[in-house]
């Protein structure tokens, strides 16, 4: 790119930013003063990758982890490009490294054997230290060296990322529900909300209800590890209430702007059933770009009043509207550690070049009017993830005490009968 094709794209940036960020007072700084503090090194950028870490370090200022500038050949989170997070943690034979801490069912580090507690030693012919998070970049091959648990040996395996559907949000996607009984106790991991409407993921998770869990008393829904996605979240909110409740809804920055009344807001209650419903919804909420969520009102469950849910710092976006949801109703016992709170609507903007800017275009605000982004959930039982009891005893000390948590409102319920 030549000086001048840079400032065009800068001029971009600058510009999209001002009017389609979601919020109208950037948090209280001045994006034009952040721009021009940042716009010789923008300018100055001789390559993509150079010109790429320059724009991201300026829109990082404004605070949100959904604003930033990608390529089709960006390296992005392992949640996303692997399906798989990392902990820090001090390794008994390598010293400060990263582990793998979630790793997602189905997805590119589960298919390539790699388990949680194991370490992370390298990726391709670069030796990675616990100075900056792994990152991978999508539709490509990779060879990763692992440590087996603490004190295992080393083996090398191949983790193959997929093409990205969506150049805006670039995403493996892993298997998004896995059901299972424990003692009793139904156990609903759910590692993405795949696709924009989620019609297919709103039927797996009915499914599974109907008869993989069929007549469990409690349930636990893990949440750890969960990027996100699309609106499939909706069927499984309303799964753990019988009745249409208020969730809540996006707003943007018209609203913002000019304000509004939330009881006049359309509302979207229903999961279509096939993908020929689109078009007609596609009609009803043209031009709408602020819409109350409400749950399906899909009647009584055997497991209400006795569900669990498990996040973690990995824990985001569409996954945590349902945990804040789940959380404010009383539906279910939060268990595990504070998500990062990075709930907000984007869009993806082309800048030409090769170049998308994502921008994060409508906050969420629950019916009951809390704002996530930037504070995340706290959990009613917080407890730490340990890399100890996964190598030493492959111990989930964290699902542990989550069955713990539904028993105990097992027997609370019955006591009180």
């Amino acid at each position: 790119m030549t000086r001048t094709e840079r400032e065009r794209c800068l001029a971009q940036i600058r510009d999209l930013v001002k009017t389609k960020y979601y919020d109208p007072h950037f948090g209280g700084k001045n994006w034009d003063s952040i721009v021009e503090r940042h716009r010789s090194a923008v300018l100055s950028a001789d390559t993509a990758d150079s010109l790429e870490a320059a724009a991201n370090s300026m829109l990082k200022e404004l605070g949100s982890g959904a604003l930033g500038v990608l390529r089709q050949s960006s390296k992005i989170s392992s949640r996303n490009a692997i399906a798989a997070s990392f902990r820090a943690v001090e390794t008994p034979q390598d010293g400060l490294r990263w582990v793998f801490q979630d790793v997602a069912p189905g997805g590119p580090a589960d298919r390539a054997r790699i388990r949680p507690g194991d370490t992370l030693l390298r990726i391709g012919s670069d030796e990675i230290t616990s100075s900056a998070k792994p990152a991978f970049a999508m539709d490509t091959q990779t060879q990763v060296v692992v440590r087996r648990g603490a004190s295992g040996g080393t083996e090398v395996v191949t983790v193959a990322t997929p093409k990205a559907k969506h150049r805006d949000n670039p995403t493996a996607e892993p298997r998004a529900v896995v059901a299972s009984v424990n003692d009793g106790v139904g156990i609903l991991k759910v590692s993405l909300f795949p696709g924009k409407l989620g019609i297919d993921f709103a039927r797996d998770v009915s499914n599974a209800i109907e008869t993989d869990l069929k007549g469990i008393e409690a349930l636990i829904i893990d949440l750890r590890g969960n990027p996100g996605g699309g609106a499939g979240g909706l069927r499984l909110m309303s799964l753990l209430t019988p009745d249409r409740v208020a969730i809540g809804y996006s707003l943007d920055r018209k609203l913002a702007e000019s304000g509004y009344d939330k009881e006049a807001l359309p509302r979207f209650n229903r999961m279509p059933k096939s993908k020929w419903e689109i078009p007609l919804l596609a009609l009803r909420y043209a031009r709408k770009k602020s819409v109350v969520l409400e749950t399906e009102g899909l009647g009584p469950r055997r497991f209400h009043g006795r569900v669990a849910m498990l996040v973690n710092e990995h824990t985001t976006c569409a996954a945590e509207m349902v945990a804040l949801f789940a959380q404010e109703r009383g539906l279910a016992t939060i268990v595990g550690m504070p998500t990062p709170g990075r709930l907000v609507s984007h869009r993806g903007f082309e800048i030409g070049h090769g170049f998308t800017l994502v921008i994060p275009t409508a906050a969420y605000v629950s019916w009951m009017g809390t704002r996530l982004d930037g504070k995340g959930i706290d959990p009613n039982i917080k407890i730490d993830w340990s890399y100890e009891e996964i190598v030493r005893e492959n111990r989930d000390v964290q699902l542990e005490r989550a069955q713990e948590a539904v028993r105990d409102r097992t027997s609370a319920i019955a006591s009180v009968f």
